[in-house]
C-alpha cells in the first residue's frame, strides 16, 4: 500500500533503530554506512512538473533575436548604454549595443508623428553620396552560419538604402543587400547573410545615400536555423535535459506586464522599456510544445485586475465562439491552448513589487482574481504566490545584510525568524482567508552555500565548513518549508483535507560572502551547484506527496556559442538530465540507515528547518524508487564530499534480476566544469552492473544511479 511522507519517516526511524541494534542482517564491512531499503513501503509518484524551468522577463535568452532595442524604445543617439556583458546572468540575451547614428550630428531624428510601433521611429536625413543611417555593433557571429533578418522601411523616391553586415576591417569582410525603391508606406524587406569569419564585434548597418529621408520601422536579425524564433540548440538541449514545465513571464516582471502587449504581429507589438515583447503568449505556448513541456502562466496581480486575468483564461482555454477565443483564432491559433496551471502574482509581500499592497487588501484581490478566472474555466489549477516565514525571514536577513540595496524598502528591525501568525507570516493569513481558492502554494527558495544566519548576531556570517554542508543548504531551505507547513496544519486542521501541494517555482544557489565578493547563478562553483541540485531534487522526491512542481531559476543556463545559441549542457544540466530521465512518475520507497544527517549550523525557519534533511546515511544521500511501471528499481546516491565513501545496502520487499546498469557523474576534480569547445568534464558514464554489490564504493563529489530490473 502506498505510504505518505509521514509514514515513510516513521519507517525510516524504525529501520534506523533496527540498524542500531546491530542485527546480523545489517552487518557490513567496517567503515561502510549500513543502508536498509524497504521496497514494500512506497510513496506517491514523483510529478514530472518537478523538472521545470523559470523564465523572466518575457523575452529571455531562449529567444534568438540578436539586435538590442530593435523597436527603438529609446532614441537613436550617439551616447548609448553598453550592451549586456558576455558574462551576463541567465535570462539576458547576448545582444549588440543599442543603435547609433551613422553620419553627422542631426542625421537621425525620432519621428513621433508617424511611428511604426511604440512612441517614435527613426527618420534619417540623407546627404548625397555620404552614407547615413544607423548601425548596431558588438554583434556575435559564427563563421559559415547563416543569418536572416528583416527591416521595415519607408522613404522618399530619392533614397537608396543598403543593409550591410560587417565582421571585419577588410573590403571582403562584409555582405550587403540593396533595398528596392522605397515608398511612403512602410514595407518589409528580408535579407540573409553568411559571414566568412567568427566575430564578437560585428555590426549591422542600415544606411542610405541620395536625397530626402527614409524611415526605419523596426529591424531583426536571427540565426537562420532558429525554430519559430527560438534558438535551435537551446530547444534541443531543453528537450535532452527533460524540462516538463516552464513558468513565464516571471518573477517581478509579471506584476507590471500586460499580457495583451504580446499579441498579434511580432514586429508591431509595442516595446515596454527594455522589453521588446517579441515573446508573447502564443510564442510561449509554442516553446512548450517544441520542448514537450507544460506551461505555468503567471498572472499580474500587481497592476493587473480580475477582469484582465479572466480574459486571459478565456483567451487561452475557450472556444472560438467566445469573444477572447475568437481573438486567439484571429491571431493564428483556432484551437484552445488548454493551460491548466496559473500562478497568481509574485512576491506581493515585497515593497519592490509593482502594485504592492497590504496583506488584508491582497487576500481580497487574490480571491477576486481566482473566482473570476474559475468562472471562465473551473478546471484550471491556481497557485497562490505566498510567503511562509521561511521565505519572509530569509528576505529579512538579506535586507539586514543589504544584499539588494533599495531606498524604497524600510529597514528590518524585527528579530528573525518572524513569528508564526504575525503580520509578516503571509502564508498564515492567506491560507486562513484564501484556502478555498488555492490548489498549489508557491514558495521561492534561495540558499547561500557560503553563509549561515547567526540568530544572536541577527546577520548572515561567513562560514568555512565541509562541502557536504554547503551543498545541502538549498535542500535544508526546502525542509524548512515542510516544517512550516506542519505548523500551519496544526494551527488550521482544515488544511489537511484541502490537498494543497507546494510548487517551488523559484529555487537556486546565490553564491556570495559577507566580505563582498558577491555572485549569482552564473558564478563558477565547480561541483557545488550540481551537487546542490541533486540534493534538492532528492528532497523533493522524498516529499512526492507534498510537491506538485518546481522551477530552477538558473536551470535554463546552457553553454552558448558566439551568437548565444546552446551548444552544450552546464554541469547542473547534466544532473537534471540524469535524474529526470529515470525518476519521472517514479515511486520513492523507504530508506533507512545507521548514520543520521546532523542538524546543520544556521537558524530554523531562516536558512534551515527544525530537523535535518536527507536520508540517515550521512554524509551520503540515498534515495530508492520503483520506476513508474514498477519494472525497474532505482537507487540514487549523492556523495557531496571530497572523499570517497562506501555503503552496504540491504534491499527487502523486492526481487531484482542480477544484471543492471550504473549511470554515474564523477568528474576528475571538484573544480571540473563543462566548457564550450571542450570535451565535457561533467558527464554521465554508463556501465554494466553485475548485481547489487555487498559494499558499494562511491567516488567523491559524485551522483550515481543504479538501475535493476524487477524480477
Amino acid at each position: 500500500m502506498p505510504m505518505n511522507r509521514r509514514e515513510l519517516l516513521k519507517a525510516s526511524v524504525a529501520g534506523a533503530a533496527m540498524l542500531k541494534q546491530g542485527r546480523k542482517a545489517f552487518a557490513a564491512p567496517a567503515g561502510s554506512i549500513q543502508v536498509a531499503i524497504d521496497a514494500a513501503k512506497s510513496g506517491k509518484p514523483i510529478n514530472p512538473m518537478i523538472f521545470g524551468g523559470y523564465m523572466e522577463p518575457a523575452t529571455t535568452s531562449v529567444w534568438a533575436e540578436m539586435l538590442s532595442d530593435r523597436k527603438f524604445a529609446r532614441p537613436v543617439v550617439s551616447a548609448q548604454p553598453a550592451a549586456a556583458p558576455a558574462n551576463a546572468p541567465p535570462g539576458f540575451r547576448p545582444r549588440g549595443e543599442p543603435f547609433r547614428p551613422v553620419g553627422p550630428e542631426g542625421t537621425v531624428e525620432m519621428d513621433t508623428v508617424r511611428p511604426f510601433v511604440g512612441k517614435h521611429s527613426p527618420r534619417v536625413k540623407l546627404g548625397g553620396p555620404d552614407s547615413r543611417g544607423i548601425q548596431q555593433s558588438k554583434l556575435r557571429l559564427v563563421k559559415g552560419k547563416a543569418y536572416e533578418g528583416r527591416v521595415y522601411l519607408a522613404g522618399d523616391p530619392g533614397a537608396k538604402v543598403v543593409v550591410r553586415l560587417v565582421w571585419g576591417p577588410g573590403a571582403s569582410d562584409s555582405q550587403s543587400v540593396t533595398i528596392p525603391a522605397l515608398t511612403s508606406e512602410y514595407r518589409k524587406f528580408p535579407f540573409k547573410f553568411t559571414p566568412a569569419a567568427d566575430s564578437t564585434d560585428a555590426r549591422l548597418e542600415i544606411v542610405g545615400t541620395g536625397s530626402g529621408t527614409f524611415h526605419i520601422g523596426t529591424a531583426s536579425l536571427m540565426p537562420a536555423d532558429n525554430v519559430q524564433g527560438f534558438h535551435a540548440g537551446m530547444i534541443r538541449l531543453f528537450k535532452e535535459e527533460g524540462f516538463k514545465m516552464f513558468k513565464w513571464p516571471g518573477g517581478n516582471f509579471v506584476s507590471a506586464y500586460d499580457w495583451r502587449d504580446g499579441l498579434g504581429d511580432r514586429d508591431k507589438r509595442p516595446p515596454r522599456g527594455q522589453e521588446s515583447n517579441d515573446v508573447g503568449l502564443h510564442d510561449f505556448i509554442a516553446l512548450n510544445r517544441l520542448v514537450g513541456a507544460e506551461p505555468d502562466l503567471a498572472i499580474d496581480s500587481g497592476y493587473g485586475s480580475a477582469r484582465e486575468a479572466a480574459e486571459e483564461v478565456e483567451y487561452c482555454n475557450s472556444s472560438v465562439n467566445t469573444r477572447m477565443g475568437k481573438m486567439r483564432a484571429d491571431n493564428g491559433s483556432p484551437e484552445p491552448f488548454n493551460v491548466r496551471c496559473w500562478t497568481i502574482g509574485n512576491e506581493m509581500y515585497g515593497p519592490w513589487q509593482a502594485g504592492h499592497m497590504s496583506l488584508n487588501q491582497y487576500w481580497v484581490k487574490y480571491n477576486n482574481i481566482v473566482e473570476a478566472m474559475k468562472a471562465v474555466d473551473p478546471k484550471i489549477k491556481v497557485v497562490l504566490g505566498g510567503a511562509s516565514i521561511c521565505e519572509k525571514s530569509i528576505g529579512g536577513a538579506e535586507k539586514k545584510g543589504n544584499f539588494f540595496p533599495s531606498i524604497w524598502e524600510p529597514p528590518i528591525t524585527a528579530k528573525l525568524p518572524y513569528e508564526f501568525g504575525s503580520l509578516d507570516d503571509w502564508d498564515s493569513w492567506l491560507l486562513a482567508n484564501c484556502a478555498d481558492n488555492v490548489d498549489f502554494l508557491s514558495e521561492h527558495t534561495y540558499a547561500y552555500p557560503e553563509l549561515i544566519f547567526d540568530a544572536e548576531k541577527q546577520s548572515f556570517v561567513d562560514v568555512k565548513d565541509p562541502l557536504q554542508f554547503k551543498a545541502r543548504r538549498i535542500a535544508n531551505r526546502i525542509g524548512g518549508f515542510f516544517d512550516a507547513w506542519d505548523k500551519y496544519v496544526e494551527k488550521m486542521p482544515s488544511l489537511k483535507d484541502k490537498g494543497i501541494k507546494f510548487i517551488f517555482d523559484e529555487w537556486g544557489n546565490r553564491n556570495r560572502s559577507m566580505a563582498g565578493n558577491g555572485g549569482g547563478f552564473g558564478r563558477p562553483t565547480g561541483m557545488l551547484t550540481p551537487l546542490s541540485y541533486a540534493l534538492l531534487l532528492h528532497e523533493l522526491f522524498r516529499h512526492s506527496d507534498k510537491v506538485a512542481a518546481s522551477c530552477a531559476t538558473g536551470g535554463l543556463r546552457v553553454l552558448t556559442d558566439n551568437s548565444g545559441d546552446g551548444v552544450g549542457m552546464a554541469s547542473e544540466g547534466v544532473v537534471f538530465k540524469l535524474l529526470q530521465t529515470h525518476f519521472i512518475e517514479a515511486l520513492p520507497v523507504a530508506v533507512d540507515g545507521d548514520s543520521p544527517q546532523p542538524l546543520m549550523p544556521g537558524t530554523a525557519f531562516v536558512d534551515r528547518g527544525v530537523k535535518p534533511t536527507g536520508s540517515p546515511t550521512y554524509p551520503l544521500d540515498v534515495l530508492a524508487a520503483f520506476s513508474s511501471d514498477r519494472k525497474k528499481f532505482l537507487i540514487s546516491v549523492v556523495n557531496p564530499t571530497e572523499e570517497g565513501n562506501s555503503f552496504a545496502p540491504k534491499i527487502s520487499g523486492v526481487k531484482l534480476r542480477g544484471q543492471g546498469k550504473l549511470y554515474r557523474i564523477a568528474p576528475p576534480s571538484f573544480d571540473s566544469t563543462n566548457e564550450v569547445g571542450k570535451e565535457p568534464a561533467v558527464k554521465i558514464v554508463e556501465t554494466a552492473q553485475n548485481g547489487v554489490p555487498e559494499t558499494v564504493q562511491v567516488p567523491p563529489f559524485s551522483v550515481s544511479l543504479y538501475e535493476f530490473e524487477v524480477a
